[in-house]
């Protein structure tokens, strides 16, 4: 019974399979429906791009349009999506004014040295993804890991001399607060980065991807509200700051020095050494500026700017390598601001340093106040509040 059974089901299948197979040699391809004008608001989906002969397709069907290969190749939108590639612009209902390229589906196909033919945005994909999320990761592993080697070796500053309890303001609370807003959008602003740089290599794999998603859109958001912010203490640290900065007497040996880093004395130096100097002037003026600039430019808060997609992937391109950069840099002042040096941290905390500090560490600008060209207080003490008797 059961050999019978599977005849017939065999012989079932076979008469399927040939009546499918005649019925499929006898349909005549159906003549695609000549495209409708375009609504108002809306935007054309049939036939937007009329294909030209291509000398590079099939030289069977090099001369057919969109209309004529679906006669013989039904369903085949290769032509259609060639000339996407090459830029062929279609309709869109959006203005002009707002998105210059939304006729555009996909940017045209451009051709680098030794590379293969590819779209521009492939391009800017290849540029972030093989040159600026690696080197730019691996340059703050190498700073870090060199912090640490040089914190292993060297370990915390200390002072050399006892305190005297006489202590001078280092910075006023004006100085203070202008640098710590700055200080805490860049945290922000750096730890939203690395995430949404990086995270997909240490962070995907813990959480998945669900809470890495919602991370990555918390973490977009606070980064796009923090840059203004950035960029408004930063302009108001540069300043406030800009004339201890300017070079001095001095700078040049401490530099040739290392700021005495490697030493067991360090080279005097003004109200900020020549390292600080370098960072103010290299990573906080320039690596800056530009940080601020390609950010705004992402956020589309410059006036007047036609944001085209090439504009916004050399913005973000500018954008990656900048903070890279900068972060690098400001690493090593975190460190030396906290655990690098005893003192430098209440120095900004509360204001002032021992007189001892200021000697070992600023023998110039010591030297200054000792001598009554700069104020040992530069802010007057709050009034003590008296104590109403019964």
């Amino acid at each position: 019974m059961l050999r019978s059974f599977l005849a017939t089901a065999i012989v079932a299948l076979s008469l399927c399979g040939g009546a499918f197979a005649q019925n499929k040699l006898q349909v005549e391809p159906v003549q695609p429906a000549a495209p409708a004008a375009p609504a108002t608001g809306g935007i054309q989906s049939q036939n937007i791009f009329e294909v030209k002969p291509d000398a590079s397709a099939d030289p069977k069907y090099a001369g057919q349009t969109n209309a004529e290969r679906a006669k013989v190749q039904p369903g085949n939108n290769a032509p259609m999506w060639r000339a996407v590639g090459q830029g062929t612009t279609g309709y869109s209902s959006l203005p002009k004014s707002e998105a210059p390229e939304a006729g555009n589906l996909i940017q045209p196909f451009v051709q680098y040295p030794g590379s293969r033919l590819t779209t521009a945005g492939e391009a800017w994909r290849q540029a972030r993804n093989n040159w600026i999320i690696p080197y730019g990761g691996s340059l703050l592993l190498i700073v870090l890991g060199a912090v640490a080697l040089f914190y292993w070796r060297k370990g915390t500053i200390e002072l050399h001399g006892a305190q005297t309890g006489r202590t001078i303001e280092r910075f006023t609370p004006f100085e203070r607060s202008a640098h710590w807003a700055n200080a805490i959008a860049f945290s922000v602003l750096a730890i939203s980065g690395i995430v949404m740089a990086f995270g997909k290599f240490f962070i995907l794999p813990v959480i998945g991807s669900t809470l890495f998603g919602w991370l990555t859109y918390a973490l977009k958001n606070a980064h796009n509200f923090a840059g203004p912010l950035f960029a408004v203490s930063l302009l108001i640290v540069f300043i406030t700051f800009v004339k201890d900065n300017l070079p001095g007497k001095g700078d040049l040996t401490w530099l040739l020095h290392g700021g005495g880093m490697f030493s067991s004395k360090e080279v005097p130096s003004h109200r900020f050494n020549a390292g600080e100097k370098v960072l103010f002037w290299a990573g906080v003026l320039l690596l800056g500026a530009v940080v601020v600039g390609s950010g705004l430019v992402l956020n589309k808060l410059v006036p007047g700017l036609i944001y085209e997609r090439s504009t916004m992937q050399i913005a973000n391109m500018i954008h990656g390598v900048a903070s890279a950069l900068m972060m690098a840099m400001f690493i090593g002042h975190i460190y030396m601001g906290t655990i690098g040096m005893r003192g430098a941290y209440q120095a900004m905390r509360t204001g002032y340093v021992d007189e001892t500090w200021a000697k070992e560490h600023h023998e110039y600008w010591y030297d200054d106040v000792k001598a009554g060209k700069i104020p040992a207080q530069r802010t007057q003490p709050a009034a003590p509040t008296q104590t109403a008797r019964a």
